[in-house]
């Protein structure tokens, strides 16, 4: 694997391991919490946390990806600890299938470490190790989370579809945004559009 780079004094960008499993599920996890406490999270959940053999199933399948080349898997390393997570998946079901050039992006930050800096420095590293894996990048993003849509924006994301009432959660509706980024058009390294 490798492609490790450091973004702060105390953040490394790097490739998952097979060792982070236990800081990616607890961040997951912590964000069931933060929906049970009625905070505005952008992310789509199950209705119910997810068990820790869903998990690990989860977790088996997706590094079965990343060694395959079928999704790219970038973490936040704190001092030791991964804090953040840009996964990067094919949507195709294989890497031979006429879609097989298109890949959909998700990104999570814990929330004591949102606002540093921390999902941009992981998108760009996801992105260009998506490079000669995939050309076309789709995401979702709720569209109350101008925040993200601005970070998105930035990289180069562009707006391309309105789904409204896209997530229910409890008694509430949330439209969602789809962005789409064409990788050849991404700047790559160091480059603050």
């Amino acid at each position: 694997m490798g492609g490790e780079e450091r973004t702060s004094a105390d953040v490394i960008v790097r490739d998952v391991r097979w060792d982070d499993f236990n800081d990616l599920r607890e961040i997951y996890y912590r964000l069931y919490e933060e929906r049970e406490r009625g905070e505005p999270i952008g992310i789509t959940l199950h209705a119910e946390r997810p068990s820790l053999s869903d998990e690990v199933e989860w977790f088996g399948h997706a590094y079965r990806g990343v060694l395959s080349g079928d999704e790219v898997i970038s973490v936040a390393d704190v001092s030791g600890r991964v804090v953040g997570s840009c996964h990067i998946r094919r949507l195709g079901p294989a890497a031979t299938s006429e879609s097989a050039h298109v890949a959909v992006l998700g990104i999570v930050v814990g929330a004591p470490y949102r606002g540093r800096g921390i999902g941009e420095a992981l998108m760009r590293h996801a992105l260009e190790r998506s490079r000669g894996k995939f050309e076309v990048i789709r995401l979702q993003v709720f569209s109350i989370n101008e925040r993200a849509q601005r970070l998105y924006r930035r990289i180069g994301f562009v707006p391309c579809g309105h789904h409204p009432r896209a997530v229910r959660r409890g008694g509430q509706y949330f439209d969602e945004e789809e962005m789409v980024l064409l990788l050849d058009s991404f700047p790559g390294k160091g480059a603050k559009d």
